[in-house]
């Protein structure tokens, strides 16, 4: 060996030619997917062929601003849009006992979305000379026709705000020093309250 180079430690005893693993089925997959949603699609017509989904946020600060679908329905939001938690299940709309509403605007966001798909919503009967009240109107569902892809789209809801000069208030506030100090005085907030008392304690004890 020559020059200061890397000592030769290669291991070629495993035939690691006979474990790669390949995937030469991916248009016959795509094409079996693509049978199987048309086939799906016929088969629970006329209802639509997905779900309807809440919006939720994404989870931590960095995503929080942006929304996407989540996997139901809380109890609180279909409680708000008067839809009883069986009959959402008959109706297309998914129900999630586990996600909890933690703030008001996102309650009314999805209530919007529920209220909105009820409105367009178009009822079948079970059977020809059923008269339950929830039954659609004879003409709408002469007219129905299957919606295909997703239901009530997600728009996302980015505030827009105009440029405009930064004034001296803003300049002279640093950021970073606000959070610095909003950290520490999170962090010692038990240091000083053991300091406050020890303090009051020692003042009574002169005071006798």
């Amino acid at each position: 060996m020559k020059h200061n180079n890397i000592l030769p430690n290669a291991h070629f005893h495993k035939d690691w030619q006979l474990r790669v693993k390949t995937w030469f089925d991916q248009p016959g997959r795509k094409k079996r997917r693509r049978i199987n949603r048309i086939q799906k699609a016929a088969r629970i017509a006329p209802r639509p062929t997905e779900l309807l989904r809440p919006a939720v946020r994404c989870p931590t600060v960095k995503y929080n601003t942006r929304l996407r679908v989540g996997r139901g329905f809380t109890l609180d939001e279909l409680k708000a849009a008067g839809i009883r938690r069986k009959e959402a299940l008959t109706i297309g709309i998914p129900v999630d006992h586990r996600r909890k509403n933690r703030s008001e605007e996102s309650l009314q966001y999805n209530v919007q979305r529920l209220l909105a798909y009820k409105s367009k919503l178009i009822i079948f009967p079970r059977k020809s000379k059923s008269k339950k009240k929830d039954i659609s109107e004879p003409a709408e569902i002469a007219t129905a026709t299957q919606h295909k892809g997703t239901v009530l789209a997600i728009q996302q809801t980015w505030p827009e705000e105009e440029a405009r000069a930064i004034t001296e208030e803003e300049k002279a506030i640093s950021a970073y020093a606000t959070l610095r100090k909003a950290k520490s005085d999170a962090r010692l907030v038990g240091v000083r309250e053991v300091r406050r008392k020890a303090k009051e304690e020692e003042e009574a004890s002169k005071k006798k």
